[in-house]
């Protein structure tokens, strides 16, 4: 068995166990596809009977019941088909649901690495249309292969039972479909795993482009970008019609072989009802043509299932790929519902992204409770990657980080990141109303506690004024919404989980001057008896700071109150200087 088979196997037993919870559901499908194979396959006995009877000695009694039978048998397949249909899409949803509820649950544990290299179109595939073709594999593929198998089955043996003569005349043409529908199998496996490439392909340039496209247009690079789309999407529309191209030559090819074995199937049975040599009759020979439509269209499809199946456990082993991934953070932690004071203190802390790289290098330093620290420093020095790391957001190197003397690994880590909060310059509202963006959906705070928190910081002014109120339906990313304003809602939102430790990145570089002043008195009451860390390039904006810490290619050259910075008339005294453009003496 080769590599590639096994993993198939793998991957195929895996899927099979995410029925187990509806293991019910399952079972009864397969039950449903052996009974609906068994009773087509006896329906052309009951029309073979009705013929000879209704040609050789009519009796219209027999006939009619047997015709009635005939009947009853399709309305019992129909009914049963229905169930059959009902249930496996039933179970392949539910085990959609299932694994779209765990894939999600691993995605937002994993590590920012992670999405830090994977574009988030190919993410959105692996969570979507991955798993969606992993739906198929109970809707259109395994399942249904059982059916197929069962049916083609029932059908040879009674062909065979009847009349072993004619049965051999039936199935003349099965080693040539056999051959063909091997070739479209494999040939369909290729473009369906183009399609697959080009369909993640296609989401990745989208989900990028349609994000990007105040930039497309500020550039107006519109038609080079427009080009690039039209070389991936020509890319899956190749890809697709070299599917639909060997669809096209498939089906008309099996027709062929199932009129020829029909054919010949008939032409031999006339002769040898002609000559005698066989006891065949006119409605064994009709219940014969009925017998190879059936045996030919399950084997038409089978070619088509098995490419389903692959397809899916391509998809599936994309998903369980994801699902397997080790970039989780690990959460060891047991610490939780205690009183959380806010002394940190970095211990010979280092840090990289990248294993060539250090970005944080060996640093030392502690923060008192309640104190305030702010952090400067040129671009890439490390000031946001201190913060990452205080959430646990990167895993550092080596050293340690402690929050009251214990080791951040001690604590539970959603009890960890409750505690300190962090407002980003880019600030992220999600489609629905203010209220719920402050808020984050958890309904245990109530709109008083909203309303409070926003008047705290000063953003109940401009609340108030927006129709609606808190229940203004802000779209995607805050599009609506100016930056300043965003940055307040942003406020509210990190001071009503009252945090022990607040930290704010960069939260007034983007804002005009009189924004910055009402961003600034908001920032100066949420800091009010809080441990707080403020990273910042506007000197400004660190007016208050107890302390300020400079760094420089992740390391720590400067660490002190203003004035002793300012005293040492080193590099925070340059920085000074510069930015204020005025000398001191």
């Amino acid at each position: 068995m080769s590599v590639n088979k096994k993993s198939d196997l793998t991957t195929l037993k895996r899927v099979i166990k995410l029925a187990k919870p509806h293991r019910l559901s399952f079972w009864v499908s397969i039950f449903l596809s052996l009974a609906l194979a068994g009773i087509n396959a006896v329906q052309p006995i009951f029309v073979k009977r009705t013929i000879d009877l209704a040609i050789d000695n009519y009796e219209y009694n027999k006939v009619f019941l047997l015709a009635l039978s005939v009947f009853g048998l399709i309305l019992l397949a129909a009914v049963l088909r229905y169930f059959f249909i009902y249930i496996t899409r039933f179970l392949g949803q539910a085990v959609v649901k299932d694994l779209r509820v765990k894939m999600f649950k691993h995605v937002i544990g994993l590590r920012l690495s992670f999405f830090d290299k994977t574009p988030i179109g190919t993410a959105t595939t692996r969570t979507v249309n991955d798993i969606e073709t992993v739906n198929n594999i109970f809707t259109q593929g395994l399942i249904q292969i059982v059916a197929d198998l069962a049916a083609i089955i029932f059908i040879l043996i009674i062909m065979f039972y009847n009349n072993p003569i004619m049965g051999l005349m039936s199935i003349s043409t099965l080693p040539i479909l056999i051959y063909v529908s091997y070739i479209f199998k494999n040939k369909v496996k290729v473009t369906f795993q183009k399609v697959r490439t080009k369909v993640s392909e296609l989401n990745a340039f989208l989900q990028e482009h349609i994000t990007g496209m105040k930039i497309v247009q500020i550039f107006g690079v519109e038609k080079q970008e427009f080009d690039k789309y039209e070389k991936i999407n020509q890319a899956h529309t190749n890809a697709n019609v070299a599917t639909i191209w060997y669809y096209s030559l498939f089906f008309p090819a099996v027709e062929i072989l199932q009129s020829i074995a029909i054919s010949f199937m008939i032409w031999m049975g006339a002769n040898y009802i002609v000559g005698g040599n066989l006891n065949i009759s006119v409605g064994l020979m009709v219940s014969y043509i009925l017998w190879i439509n059936m045996l030919f269209r399950p084997i038409r499809f089978l070619a088509e299932r098995f490419n389903t199946v692959q397809m899916g456990l391509v998809a599936a082993e994309r998903v369980f790929n994801l699902i397997d991934n080790s970039y989780t953070i690990e959460n060891k932690g047991t610490i939780k519902d205690v009183e959380i004071k806010g002394d940190i203190e970095f211990k010979n802390v280092s840090f990289s992204y990248t294993t060539d790289k250090e970005i944080l290098k060996n640093l030392n330093f502690s923060i008192k409770k309640g104190e305030t620290v702010a952090i400067v420093g040129s671009t890439g020095s490390g000031k946001s990657t201190i913060i990452n790391v205080l959430s646990k957001l990167y895993p550092i190197k080596k050293g340690e980080i402690t929050i009251d003397g214990r080791s951040i690994d001690d604590y539970d880590l959603g009890f960890l990141r409750s505690q300190i909060c962090t407002v980003l310059q880019d600030v992220f509202l999600f489609s629905g109303t203010i209220a719920d963006n402050i808020r984050l959906l958890n309904k245990d705070i109530t709109i008083e506690e909203i309303k409070n928190t926003a008047e705290l910081i000063g953003a109940n002014d401009f609340i108030e004024k927006l129709p609606n109120s808190y229940d203004y339906q802000v779209m995607e990313r805050g599009a609506t919404l100016s930056l300043g304003q965003r940055q307040l809602i942003s406020f509210a939102r990190a001071l009503i989980y009252k945090p022990a430790i607040l930290v704010l990145d960069e939260a007034t570089s983007s804002v005009d001057t009189e924004t910055e002043n009402i961003v600034q008195n908001a920032i100066d009451k949420m800091i009010v008896n809080r441990t707080s860390i403020i990273i910042a390039h506007r000197l400004s904006t660190i007016e208050n700071a107890d302390k300020i810490m400079v760094l420089k290619d992740g390391i720590i050259i400067e660490y002190g109150t203003r004035e002793e910075l300012l005293s040492k008339r080193e590099h925070f005294f340059e920085l000074y200087q510069n930015q204020f453009n005025k000398k001191i003496i």
